[in-house]
């Protein structure tokens, strides 16, 4: 997405937003931007002293399944409340699903250069006279209470690197007769890309996205919110984003046409151009066949805005501040079976610090009191089988010590609810669901899970020695290519670290596809030749940039082979947007009825990203304590919280 930069646009619009969005409703009404389907200010709720309720039945079983931020997050926030019999059971021997921070030295008990082989920049849904932490999300109030340390992401064309290099058609775009990178420095943040193909590209797509962005803007929030997102969704909701690239432009917004703000007018050749560079952080050609509501939420409503990349909960030099089990030499579950120790370093941090920093209400930390019960905890453990029993309860069946199959044992316990919050394809393949009622669980929402888009991605990080952007003056420090490599990022997290990192190459679904059946040697090897080749075919380059590399400890993860995630994002194609948002309305609809509670990616629209999945776990609290007659704090009622809407 590099042709925007990192679209900041609705950071900017908010700033200049002549009244504050919040006091147009209660004070759970969200601001902008936000996600547009609920106006709900979820920070708000979660900030409170004492959470989100007071739970009068702390003896309700709950079941959470899965331990990525989602199955941390309703944890966490459940304890606060005060529920006190709350089982986590997790599959892998580590926490945080696909917030994967791989150290760099794993052997080493000194701090080094992370690689996020799974998430890695966060929106924070700040405006831009604000930082960061003040954003109006629940990523911003948990960087705050952890004191996670950030800074902003060094995306593609953004002025927090010191040039974009781009290089498609062989080098061929340009002035030049000879093959060359176009060099973009953007170091004032408005400079727009180099040459008249690309700016005519970037004209088209700012012209779209500020005239959408300035209109959503004005109305979010507002009385009149809820059915002008309804004709956008009605507008756009069958239309795929490489038909939303060609469509004609319009050239100005009609009030009685809320939902259209047509299209942006690209060429044939315009739009293969957009299709490989795109909107601001990576090339969208991946997306091209996705309901382009997907793009438009990320691009329009803050998700690529102002991002940050995660540090840890670490000190100005790099190094971790004093937390719990930092030095532990291991970390064990309720049944004693160890699982992955804290380190604190990167967008892990985030996950550890859900699970093992205390917490104010119970003076304890998850980790603490999932140890005093034995199966407060379960990792290792693959959970097989959700049965509905007739006491109305929902037994869950799980293989203990699922990673050793000649240790394997099968259990099962009884739950008053069940959170599910896995990836989609696990729950089709891996789980059996036994005695639900339609009227508990409707085949429709079953389809609507196991038919979801899943994609795949690949990533390659390896070490890059710091000389690179110290000294280097010729190779830029992100390339964008239509070559198999795609995106390439160097940045830099501290000064004291022994290296810095580079994303030697970034692909998405058939880009990732095409690069299964190499070896993850033979990947690493293949990625840094072509780079190389590229650059030395670049006459104003020729410079190899594998000198600059570690390319014997380089890391590749392919998300849709885990076995833990089968597919890194949740998507959804032209005609399934409707279907999708279903998915985030079951737990008010059939929870209570069913005992069961979905939430994470599966059940959200907004994929590949940590806000909904904060906000499903959240949602999944929110029900649990109304269905138990809990007492929610701050004089919050389920009358503020608004619903999803459908088509009627």
């Amino acid at each position: 997405m590099t042709i925007g930069s990192s679209y900041n646009y609705p950071s900017f619009v908010a700033k200049d937003t002549s009244r504050t969005k919040r006091s147009a409703g209660s004070k759970w009404t969200a601001r902008f931007p936000n996600p547009p389907d609920l106006c709900f200010d979820y920070r708000a709720l979660v900030e409170q002293k004492d959470g989100i309720a007071k739970a009068t039945d702390p003896n309700h079983r709950i079941c959470i399944i899965g331990a990525g931020v989602t199955g941390l997050t309703a944890a966490r926030e459940l304890y606060r409340c005060g529920f006190t019999q709350i089982t986590l059971i997790e599959q892998s021997r580590r926490i945080g699903g696909r917030h994967l921070t791989v150290p760099g030295s794993p052997s080493s008990a000194a701090s080094h250069t992370p690689f996020e082989m799974g998430a890695m920049r966060m929106p924070f849904f700040n405006r831009a006279d604000e930082p960061p932490t003040a954003g109006r999300s629940l990523m911003a109030y948990y960087t705050q209470a952890f004191e996670l340390a950030f800074s902003d992401f060094a995306n593609p064309g953004s002025q927090w690197v010191g040039s974009t290099g781009i290089y498609l058609r062989e080098g061929s775009m340009g002035d030049g007769v000879n093959p060359q990178m176009l060099i973009w420095k953007n170091q004032d943040g408005v400079t727009p890309p180099p040459g008249e193909e690309l700016q005519r590209v970037f004209a088209k797509w700012k012209a779209f996205a500020d005239r959408m962005t300035r209109h959503v803007a004005q109305t979010y929030a507002d009385p009149e919110w809820e059915s002008m997102w309804a004709a956008i969704v009605d507008k756009y909701q069958s239309v795929s984003f490489r038909d939303l690239v060609r469509m004609p432009a319009l050239s100005a917004w009609d009030k009685r046409s809320p939902g259209d703000f047509g299209g942006m007018g690209m060429s044939a050749e315009e739009s293969a151009i957009f299709y490989a560079i795109g909107i601001g952080d990576g090339s969208w050609g991946a997306f091209y066949d996705v309901c382009s509501l997907y793009p438009l939420r990320t691009a329009i409503f803050g998700f690529s805005s102002l991002l940050q990349l995660i540090h840890g909960r670490v000190d100005s030099t790099g190094d971790p501040l004093e937390s719990p089990h930092m030095n532990s030499e291991a970390v064990f579950d309720s049944t004693g079976l160890s699982f992955d120790r804290p380190r604190y370093i990167g967008l892990a941090a985030l996950d550890e610090c859900l699970m093992f920093m205390k917490i104010d209400e119970t003076a304890k930390s998850v980790y603490e009191h999932s140890r005093e019960r034995n199966n407060g905890l379960l990792t290792d453990s693959s959970v097989t089988q959700i049965k509905k029993l007739t006491n109305q309860q929902t037994r869950v069946y799980y293989n203990w010590k699922h990673s050793r199959p000649a240790e394997t044992q099968e259990h099962f316990d009884d739950f008053d609810s069940v959170i599910v919050t896995l990836p989609s394809w696990l729950i089709e393949t891996r789980i059996r669901l036994e005695n639900f009622t339609r009227e508990m669980l409707p085949f429709e929402t079953i389809n609507a899970w196991k038919t979801a888009h899943w994609e795949t991605s690949c990533k390659v990080f390896a070490p890059l020695k710091k000389s690179f952007l110290s000294k280097n003056s010729k190779i830029p420090q992100v390339i964008v290519t239509d070559s198999f490599i795609h995106d390439v990022y160097t940045y830099r997290y501290n000064d004291n670290y022994s290296y810095d990192c580079i994303l030697l190459s970034y692909t998405w679904e058939d880009d990732a596809t095409k690069l299964a059946s190499f070896s993850d040697k033979e990947l690493v090897s293949k990625c840094a030749s072509e780079l190389d080749r590229i650059l030395m075919n670049c006459t104003n380059i020729q410079e190899r940039i594998s000198p600059y590399i570690g390319i014997d400890r380089a890391v590749v993860q392919r998300w849709v082979t885990d076995k833990n995630a089968l597919g890194c994002a949740k998507l959804y194609r032209p005609g399934t947007y409707y279907e999708a948002v279903s998915l985030m309305k079951y737990n008010r609809d059939f929870g209570h009825v069913s005992g069961l509670y979905f939430s994470g990616e599966s059940f959200s629209v907004d994929a590949g990203w940590t806000e909904p999945c904060f906000r499903g776990a959240v949602d999944a609290a929110i029900h649990i304590c109304n269905k138990t007659d809990a007492v929610f704090n701050g004089g919050f009622t389920m009358s503020d919280y608004p619903h999803y809407q459908l088509k009627s």
